[in-house]
């Protein structure tokens, strides 16, 4: 039984909270956030302890385990520090917003060899698995293209994109980590294009809401990646992936599978799922059951600090290809 805390009682930290106290694996010990009123009602809605000081949480003799689910700026400082006292490590994307802050962490990391899992949880989505498995299966032969369409429901606050470190490293992020984990290949060069046609104000945090991604492996796989902060019709995640003998498609996920056909319409359906919350919410179980069945078996993290700062440069080359107009190579 892993005894965990989870740090930050925001909207990521209530789900891994929640996730943590029902798992059959871990025992929930405790919640911390510099907000005390939000730390206290969580904690008390999970029955557990409440601390308003991520770093006592950590100090915890009855803690094997942290969940850093705090702002990106924190992730650093909390990762290491869990690390330094021999704490394992579930730390949400991305690990920094700086690559250079990122290559210190993750050489650090490393070297005290205490394990760390970066958060990507579109990896343990259910049809994300079954992607990964036929690639591997061999399906659909060799891949030679994948596309992948990520499109929020609607623009998150002003506030909280102010923030974000932009749509690149907020976003796109888990694009670029699903983007490798299925081409099975690092990409050398990127192409960006973004706009602000949903939102022109972004023009004063130098953000973006809509673009389009372009990636090539040295071998000469390739991957689309399209984006938007708004879709009037819900929350919309489909991959497809093309090879030498076929291609696979996951589609978005709704409700029910009921399909209406009357005089007024045909194949009407209900809207697709709302949010990310709702579409991942078995991602979210898996990934942290993973996270623990590593742990309890000793072996690798199956998404480590490097991932997320191979995204993380992949984010960056795509920032400096929207300034520059030209294709990036990835050093």
């Amino acid at each position: 039984m892993t005894r965990i805390a989870v740090l930050g009682a925001g909207r990521i930290g209530k789900i891994h909270a929640a996730n943590a106290a029902a798992s059959r694996h871990a025992s929930l010990v405790a919640v911390a956030d510099p907000f005390g009123d939000a730390a206290r009602s969580l904690a008390e809605q999970l029955g557990c302890d409440a601390d308003s000081n991520p770093l006592d949480a950590i100090s915890r003799a009855d803690v094997d385990a942290v969940i850093i689910c705090t702002p990106t700026d924190t992730h650093v400082d909390l990762m290491l520090a869990a690390a330094r006292a021999g704490k394992a490590v579930l730390c949400e994307k991305p690990v920094d917003l700086d690559i250079k802050r990122a290559d210190a962490a993750v050489a650090e990391l490393e070297a005290l060899g205490v394990p760390v899992m970066l958060a990507f949880n579109r990896r343990f989505d259910p049809s994300s698995i079954e992607l990964r498995r036929a690639i591997d299966a061999g399906d659909i032969g060799d891949v030679r293209q994948v596309i992948i369409s990520s499109r929020d429901p609607g623009l998150p606050p002003l506030d909280y994109l102010k923030h974000s470190g932009g749509i690149f490293k907020d976003m796109t992020i888990h694009d670029f980590d699903m983007a490798r984990w299925l081409l099975g290949e690092e990409p050398v060069s990127v192409m960006a294009v973004a706009s602000r046609v949903v939102e022109s104000t972004l023009s004063e945090l130098d953000d973006f809401d809509t673009l389009m991604v372009i990636m090539q492996t040295e071998s000469g796989k390739q991957c689309h990646i399209n984006c938007c902060r708004e879709a009037v019709y819900g929350y919309d995640q489909r991959f497809e992936i093309f090879g030498s003998r076929g291609m696979l498609l996951n589609e978005n996920l709704r409700p029910t599978t009921v399909r209406r056909y009357t005089s007024e319409q045909t194949e009407s359906r209900q809207p697709l799922l709302n949010f990310f919350l709702e579409r991942y919410a078995d991602a979210y179980r898996a990934e942290l059951e993973a996270f623990l069945t590593a742990l309890r078996d000793g072996r690798p993290m199956p998404v480590t600090p490097k991932d997320g700062r191979q995204a993380l440069k992949l984010a960056d080359c795509a920032v400096e290809s929207v300034r520059t107009g030209r294709m990036v190579k990835v050093d």
